[in-house]
């Protein structure tokens, strides 16, 4: 770590990136206003048909009966009280304040199957209400402009209102589907959509300088999530290209690897694997439960491998979870541990913490701020430093194509058909060949995903290039 962080260089990073966020915010991207409208009057006939079915369940009376007649089923102060202090049920999640969780994922885990449809509900105002209503607030003939700032947020990386271009759903593909699929390129253009892969996990490369960290990010054939779920279920054989493996390999990464590596810890991550990536109950466990997977050339469900291995409950798969955290941190990336803990150490003494791009953290910040703000910094700065090579090129050259988003570790152009082998290829070497020559200290290789919707495409269409 370096106590002399290089201010000017920072500086003119965000100097240099400010004016090239701009052109973007400028360029605008299109929106399709009919699709809107019919969105959100689908959505409102869609939520009106789940609440009645909701007022017509056993739990929504019971919970009317409590509040003497005056529910509020968007409030979740009420339904708080009414989950763990009218019904007693125990809360799986608890807030700083103490109380029982009502946010989505705690709501999950409780298991009552009356919560399915006003998790429904949620969703779907927050489509309509949150997202397909800022487009409508916000769009100026028929085009949205985003403002991109490099100002307000604590680990250097940027933030988006006026819509928040960077909230738009990727995760659920319902939201994702309902918003992306109304917004479109210019007439006769082609949206482009350039992402850096696994870049936060390269960017923490260059800082831990962990072995194995390094050897899975150089050689393409080793693959850190098939290892890990391997080792999580105790599968005997793995094809990450079989249907079950694949989906257990996705639990592996976004229920076990990202969130360590982020500063989870085995508890949240047993409850996310098991049940709500794989259906396994919180409980014993009986055969036929979870999802289907293949072992020994035989198709199994999930809860009878694991009993054929010795684990036959929840508390138990818990259990096997700790372990693996352990050799998670002890042993496969002991050297990633290591600096987690000489980095705590260093802001403890001296109150902040040195970027590589030369931009200083401080202030109040806890174990997991002070190891992944950097990270997340970083990765940012990456695709703000390719931003503004391409935005140059392309005022050079005169593209007809233009840059109109981006999103923490992707960016999204408005290309013009003639021009779109050339976009691509000074994407690549920009990113990929550009950038680690430029900062040195990148020391893992980088790489970029493409993905393009046809011409006249809207966003939901795009496609791996």
């Amino acid at each position: 770590m370096t106590l002399h962080p290089k201010t000017k260089e920072a500086y003119q990073l965000f100097h240099n990136g400010i004016l090239a966020l701009s052109r973007a915010e400028r360029a605008g991207i299109r929106i399709d206003m009919e699709k809107v409208e019919r969105e959100q009057q689908i959505l409102t006939r869609k939520i009106a048909k789940l609440e009645d079915r909701f007022r017509q369940t056993k739990f929504y009376r019971h919970w009317e009966h409590s509040m003497n007649g005056k529910v509020n089923i968007n409030s979740n102060h009420q339904l708080s009280i009414f989950l763990y202090k009218i019904k007693k049920i125990k809360p799986e999640k608890i807030t700083e304040s103490g109380q029982g969780s009502t946010d989505d994922e705690a709501l999950r885990t409780l298991n009552l199957p009356e919560l399915d449809d006003l998790l429904e509900i949620r969703k779907l105002k927050k489509i309509r209400d949150t997202y397909l209503n800022s487009f409508t607030r916000e769009q100026v003939d028929g085009y949205v402009h985003p403002v991109f700032n490099l100002h307000l947020v604590k680990t250097y990386r940027s933030s988006s209102d006026s819509p928040n271009f960077q909230n738009i759903p990727a995760k659920d593909e319902e939201a994702m589907s309902i918003c992306r699929k109304v917004l479109f390129p210019r007439p006769g253009h082609i949206l482009l959509e350039a992402d850096f892969k696994s870049i936060e996990v390269a960017m923490s490369a260059c800082y831990n300088h962990d072995t194995q960290l390094i050897h899975y990010l150089k050689n393409p054939s080793s693959d850190m999530h098939a290892d890990m779920a391997k080792q999580i279920f105790l599968l005997d054989t793995f094809d990450k290209s079989e249907k079950s493996n694949k989906l257990l390999r996705i639990a592996t990464k976004n229920g076990f690897v990202f969130p360590e590596f982020y500063g989870d810890y085995f508890g949240n991550c047993a409850i996310n694997m098991a049940c709500r990536w794989c259906g396994l109950p919180q409980g014993t466990w009986t055969t036929g439960q979870g999802v289907e997977i293949v072992q020994g050339g035989k198709q199994v469900y999930l809860s009878d491998h694991f009993i054929s291995k010795g684990i036959k409950s929840f508390a138990a798969f818990t259990k096997h979870i700790e372990k693996v955290e352990n050799d998670f941190w002890g042993r496969r990336f002991a050297e990633y541990a290591e600096w987690k803990n000489r980095w705590w150490s260093v802001y403890q003494k001296h109150g902040y913490i040195d970027l590589l791009t030369g931009f200083r953290c401080q202030g109040v910040m806890s174990y997991n701020d002070i190891t992944n703000y950097p990270i997340q910094g970083t990765a940012f700065h990456c695709l703000l430093w390719s931003i503004i090579e391409i935005d140059q090129i392309m005022r050079q050259e005169q593209w007809d194509s233009k840059l109109i988003g981006q999103i923490h570790d992707s960016m999204i152009f408005d290309v013009h058909p003639d021009e779109f082998p050339h976009v691509c290829d000074i994407i690549r070497k920009v990113t990929c060949e550009w950038l680690p020559k430029t900062w040195s200290w990148i020391n893992v290789p980088l790489y970029v995903e493409l993905e393009a919707a046809p011409v006249d495409g809207s966003w939901m269409e795009k496609e791996k290039v």
